[in-house]
């Protein structure tokens, strides 16, 4: 998500159904308490997660 993949790419990635990648997303949102796939970028920037240019 962080890198900016859709539903479809993470399926795809992580070789699982796209029904299965939705979940996973929304669940992670719901956790984090983000209220979009913006503030999951930023909790995975600022907690080191992921870094800029990295893919």
């Amino acid at each position: 998500m962080a890198t900016g993949l859709s539903n479809e790419e993470i399926a795809t990635h992580l070789t699982i159904s796209h029904a299965t990648a939705k979940t996973r997303v929304s669940r992670t949102m719901s956790r984090l308490g983000a209220r979009d796939r913006a503030q999951l970028v930023v909790h995975a920037y600022e907690s080191g997660l992921v870094t800029p240019g990295a893919r």
